[in-house]
Formats: structure tokens, sequence, C-alpha cells
């Protein structure tokens, strides 16, 4: 793959970068078959350095290098981006798309009937090699598109191909999930204080534990629930902690969380 694959990044920004590093870091690509383009001289200079690969202020020169195009610009930044090289788009392209909330039908009307595009959502922790990504195929991808989006996506953390009237689902679970983590390490913290811990420390303790209760479900596939009643003792510290967070309504303000966010993501 890698004597054959180029990737142009439209957008070189920070999740651009974090992909970029991750495809190279997978052996997918060398930094010679990336190139991005950015306006911004600042994003341009932070990729080159994270990357060592090419950039350009020219959108149409990054899809005349590439057949694989990954669109990481802002959701309001998609039209002008696309209007911009669609004279260069052709069917030897795939464009990946990770823009939030643009349909595949938005991006085939930008383009050209036929246009072979991939819609993607990652979410943030693909900076650190850990991403949670759905993607959705577009009706003229081929197989081997698929296969290759979850290849490169797999390099970055985990992915799976969904329906694309799914991906609202995903937005609301994993695009905004890291937030709801952050606030639960923080409030972990806050008690950690509270019960008289060092607030490093705290954080720390807080943070490691949610990797590692992570890493529990990921990796010996048991249920969430079998692996919390592992830890609750009859009559012991646990079950107290579990009682008040189920007086607070833990889990069913997080699915409410989950569906507001959803239902905000397809409007």
């Amino acid at each position: 793959m890698s004597a054959k694959l180029t990737i142009g990044f439209l957008g070189a920004g920070k999740m651009a970068t974090a992909l970029a590093k991750g495809f190279i870091r997978a052996g997918l690509v060398t930094a010679e078959q990336v190139m991005a383009s950015d306006p911004s001289d600042a994003a341009r200079a932070a990729f080159a350095k994270d990357v060592g690969a090419k950039t350009t202020t020219s959108n149409p020169s990054v899809v005349k290098f590439a057949e694989v195009i990954v669109l990481a610009v802002k959701p309001d930044q998609v039209g002008g981006v696309l209007a911009d090289v669609r004279e260069d788009f052709t069917r030897q392209h795939l464009l990946i798309s990770i823009a939030a909330g643009v349909p595949l039908a938005r991006l085939e009307s930008a383009l050209t009937a036929g246009a072979r595009l991939i819609r993607v959502m990652p979410n943030t922790p693909a900076l650190v090699g850990a991403s949670a990504t759905a993607f959705a195929m577009g009706a003229s991808t081929r197989p081997e598109d698929g296969t290759l989006a979850q290849e490169l996506f797999s390099a970055v953390g985990v992915a799976f191909q969904v329906k694309e009237a799914l991906l609202d689902a995903v937005t609301g679970l994993s695009g905004s999930g890291p937030a709801y983590v952050y606030l639960f390490i923080e409030g972990l913290s806050d008690g950690g204080v509270a019960a008289g811990l060092p607030r490093d420390v705290a954080t720390r303790l807080a943070a490691q534990t949610v990797l590692g209760s992570a890493k529990m479900v990921l990796e010996t596939g048991m249920h969430p629930g079998a692996l919390k009643d592992m830890v609750t003792s009859p009559g012991g510290t646990t079950i107290e902690g579990l009682h008040e967070l189920e007086k607070g309504k833990l889990r069913g303000t997080v699915i409410s969380a989950v569906r507001a966010a959803s239902d905000k993501a397809g409007k």
C-alpha cells in the first residue's frame, strides 16, 4: 500500500496533523506521500514540523498530488473548499470527509455525481492515537474504499462502518463523549480533593482509573455491569458510592446527554 497510496489534506489543523502522523506511524504512507493545504501560515508550519510533509496554500495542488483526499475543515468552510477543487476532482479520487455534520449528499452536490465519498466521525482522542471513529460509505464508493478507510482510521484508534443515518448517534456518543468523560474525571478529582488528596494526585488517580477501567472493558470483552460487580463487595465501600450515583441518576443523565447531543447533531 505505501508504495502507491498518496494522501492529501484539505486543512492542516490539529486533527489533520494527528491523522497524518497516525497513518505514517502505522506504515500506511511515508511523509513524502502526504501533502496538506491551509491558508494559515501557522497551521502549515505546525503540520510541516510535526508530520514532515509538504504543505501549500493551494487546495487544487493537493488534489493534483494525491488520490485520497481528507477534507479536514470546519463545516462552514466546506462549500468554498470543494468549489476550489471541483474541476480537479475525478473519479480516481476518494474524498474522506471529517467535517462534522456535513452529509454525503451535500458533499456530492458540491463535487460531481458519482464522486467516491466517505463521511467519517472521529473524536479528539485521535490526537493521542486513541480515537473512536465511525464512517459511512457514499453510493459510488468501492469495496476497497471501505477497506482503506477501516485501515486508515484503525491506525489512530478503533473504527466501525455504519449507515449514514447512525452518524448523528455516533456524534452524540463518541463525538461528544470525551467531554462527558472529562467532566467525570474532574468530578472524581474533586471528590478526591474533598476527601483530603492533593489536586495533582487526585487528578492523576482519577484519569488513570478511567483509563484502566476502559482497558478492562475493551480487553476482557466482559459486560461493564459484570466488571462493576467484581469491584462491589457486599456491604463494602463501593456499593455505598454506587448508591449515591444511582440517587443522582448518573446513568439516566448520561443517556439523556447522548440523546440530546445526537438530536442536536441531526438539526
